[in-house]
């Protein structure tokens, strides 16, 4: 008897907590469909104004969907060279061995101590001087390379493919050798393959990271046309009467993409966080 109480009370737990979680999601679809005064009163009914909603969101002077460009932009080609450059290092840091690897690979990991507040002035200064330096103008502020290309080796990218780097089977990577294979192939066509679950999740942390970020994008970008997604979210928040429905609308659709790539990868998600390595 007490076995199936402790089971009632435990589903019983789960169904609370998987509400309480999901009830901001539900919230927000119901909030895109009301109009602004009926979401100001708490209308838990779902409404009739959503392509009025949209409608309203499009035809605004915010841009919606060139910033939503924008961001898809920055976050694909983000994730992409972030995977390259950082699975690479974490690799090179359990394959090659030398002196001072342990004391390199330390110093990166203190550089996840500071925060990041603390580096934009001089992020900021840096990059200001690139307006000035010929073929660094691609890198320089007020584009979407000045965005990407502090994001592409991050301390903690490097550490989660040097910890998933070592359970890669040394057996692979000596056949591969013998076999005659040089060491961008061993990477490229052995190794990636093999590691597929923890790619996928460094996939989803790093694209999510990307699609969310606000800060230095609010730093970097300051012409209207080259702003992202958070910022302009949070520009309808500033008006005089925010229109709550064209706001619901926008977050919903801001978080399209992001559950998409969890959903597609959540399985190898869930395998690659754990670090277990499937071919």
């Amino acid at each position: 008897m007490s076995k199936k109480v402790l089971s009632v009370l435990k589903y019983v737990f789960l169904a609370v907590i998987s509400f309480v979680s999901v009830f901001p999601l539900i919230w927000m679809v119901i909030a895109a469909t009301n109009r602004s005064v009926d979401i100001t009163k708490g209308t838990m009914i779902p409404g009739s104004y959503l392509m009025e909603n949209l409608n309203t969101l499009l035809s605004s002077d915010l841009h919606y969907m060139m910033a939503f460009k924008n961001s898809l932009i920055i976050a694909v080609i983000t994730t992409a060279l972030a995977m390259l450059v950082s699975s690479a290092a974490g690799y090179a840091f359990v394959v090659y061995k030398s002196k001072n690897r342990e004391r390199v690979f330390n110093l990166i990991l203190l550089s996840m101590m500071v925060p990041f507040a603390a580096l934009m002035v001089p992020l900021f200064r840096l990059f200001t001087k690139f307006n000035n330096m010929g073929p660094l103008k691609l890198i320089a502020l007020n584009t979407p390379m000045a965005v990407i290309i502090i994001a592409v080796a991050t301390a903690f990218l490097i550490f989660f493919f040097r910890q998933n780097a070592q359970t890669f089977p040394k057996e692979l990577l000596e056949a591969a050798r013998i076999d005659g294979l040089g060491e961008f192939q061993i990477f490229v066509r052995i190794f990636m393959p093999t590691m597929k679950s923890c790619y996928a999740a460094a996939i989803v942390v790093t694209f999510m990271s990307s699609w969310n970020n606000y800060l230095w994008p609010l730093i970097a970008l300051q012409s209207p046309e080259k702003r992202t997604l958070p910022l302009v979210i949070s520009a309808m928040g500033t008006s005089y009467t925010p229109d709550y429905g064209m706001m619901m609308i926008a977050v919903f659709i801001a978080t399209i993409p992001t559950a998409i790539i969890f959903f597609i990868m959540q399985k190898q998600f869930v395998a690659g966080m754990t670090g277990s390595v499937k071919g």
